[in-house]
């Protein structure tokens, strides 16, 4: 059971930021990717103000689309290298990386992880996902993707395999007994012998089972299945929800199925993705928040983007626009999110109540997001080119000072929406730095979050127990129980 019922706040790197055009904001990093001088800077601020954890994303192909959407994912170093440098460079912080279940080996897998365990004294942590972009497949030999049930049987027995390589060596299975020459007890280290659906593993692993006994898992639950695989394998989630109610739901969703698979409801934590604009005052957040969106690229033809209206109608498919430019920025991509055709106004008019009744239920909520980041409502002031930023960056955000954005993590909290966040930055470094000294003081102030860590590796910090080793008992049951058929044949 969870010991720390405070708030869990992780901090996921975008070398350039989550907004599509942070990069480009004055004074924003735009070009330091690679440099592990950065890397380690942005990670040691998270550590100088007690987060969790560093989490470090990953993705196995590219495009050059991504330049328009989300710049740091364009081209990133890989985790496992990153996160080894990061273990020499950190403390404390917790190191997650992100590993894909469809392209990995679970050997390679176990012992990179176990590895990482190990030369961070217990700060490792996987981020289990069974990959987004079917364009890797072309990458590693293949010649498809695979269906989402078929990635997922794999990565449940994937995950299996993972736990049993990393307990397949017993706590005290070293001896290093130098004077009778035994190092190690082989009575605790054991073969796997797996002969499954996907993979073919004899094991064991080829060293020492992880100072956590398992690295911590985390896990992005969004689909049916991937919900049923975050209740079944992981300790972090990432949850999508956009507001309390369906945050308070999909938590309640999730622990339920823990429970229904045997599991302590309270050793799962959910911390869906938040991207905090923050600024000494709600006025100046807001004002940065709307320089950031003038930033963005809009589609030249900005009523339909090149495709025309009969190639996109409401409820028609979208035109593929890959490698193309910006894409569905512009006033048809607006109007299929609406449900109503707003193709013929100015960017710059005023938001008509009429058309905001007549809008889907999903095109309501988006201009109510509109109006909240930016502070301008319908009828006074919210205009189409509004709610048109807020359709392109359609991540979790909230925009506020420090008690604003105090208040909106506090409130998920009380609710039960969540355990804490995974917090993610416009851009760098101002963003990391103005969330650091605005809104972490102000959390510690209402008490609801840590002034230093207390443990020391990640799940201490996250308020989880280290897990039994899930060999260990049955291997124990079976010597025993052989032990007993041998005396009773000599008997």
């Amino acid at each position: 059971m969870r010991a720390n019922r405070g708030l869990h706040l992780g901090y996921m790197y975008w070398a350039t930021g989550t907004h599509p055009a942070g990069w480009r904001f004055p004074g924003a990093t735009a070009g330091r990717a690679f440099d592990p001088d950065y890397i380690v800077d942005v990670a040691r601020r998270a550590e100088d103000a007690a987060f969790d954890f560093f989490f470090l994303g990953d993705r196995l192909a590219t495009g050059t689309e991504y330049q328009y959407t989300n710049t740091s994912v364009l081209a990133r170093p890989e985790p496992f290298t990153v996160a080894g440098y990061l273990a020499a460079k950190t403390s404390r912080i917790g190191l997650v990386v992100t590993a894909n279940t469809t392209y990995y080996e679970p050997f390679n897998l176990a012992r990179l992880t176990a590895s990482l365990d190990h030369i961070s004294a217990g700060r490792a942590a996987w981020n289990l996902v069974t990959g987004a972009d079917p364009r890797a497949a072309g990458n590693y030999s293949r010649s498809r993707h695979g269906e989402a049930d078929e990635r997922y049987d794999r990565a449940d027995e994937f995950a299996d395999l993972v736990v049993h390589l990393w307990d397949s060596w017993e706590d005290g299975a070293f001896i290093r007994n130098k004077q009778t020459g035994e190092f190690v007890d082989g009575a605790k280290i054991h073969a796997v012998e797996h002969e499954g659906s996907y993979f073919q593993v004899r094991g064991p692993l080829n060293l020492s089972r992880p100072p956590q006994g398992h690295p911590v898992i985390l896990h992005a639950g969004t689909s049916d299945r991937s919900r049923q695989l975050a209740a079944r394998d992981a300790d972090v989630v990432f949850g999508a929800a956009a507001t309390i109610e369906d945050g308070v739901r999909y938590a309640s969703d999730l622990r339920s199925r823990a429970a229904a698979l045997g599991r302590d409801p309270e050793g799962l934590l959910v911390l869906p993705g938040l991207t905090p604009v923050v600024a000494e005052t709600l006025e100046a957040a807001r004002a940065v928040y709307d320089q950031l969106n003038a930033l963005i690229l809009l589609d030249e033809d900005i009523r339909y983007g090149g495709a025309g209206p009969d190639a996109w109608p409401i409820g028609g498919a979208p035109p593929r626009r890959e490698d193309q430019g910006p894409g569905r920025r512009n006033l048809a991509a607006l109007s299929q999110r609406l449900g109503v055709d707003v193709t013929g106004a100015d960017l710059d008019e005023p938001v008509d109540e009429t058309v905001r009744q007549s809008a889907t239920d999903e095109g309501r909520r988006l201009i109510a997001t509109a109006a909240s980041r930016s502070g301008r409502l319908v009828g006074r002031g919210l205009t189409w080119r509004d709610v048109l930023y807020a359709h392109i960056w359609g991540a979790h955000v909230v925009v506020g000072g420090p008690s604003e954005v105090a208040d909106y993590l506090e409130q998920w909290l009380r609710a039960g929406a969540c355990d804490g966040f995974n917090i993610q930055s416009a851009f760098l470094l101002d963003q990391l730095e103005e969330f650091i000294r605005l809104v972490v003081p102000e959390l510690r102030r209402r008490g609801l979050f840590r002034t230093e860590y207390t443990g020391t590796t990640l799940r201490d910090h996250l308020g989880l127990t280290r897990p039994a080793n899930t060999v260990a008992g049955t291997t124990a049951a079976r010597r025993t129980a052989g032990s007993a058929v041998a005396e009773g044949a000599r008997l």
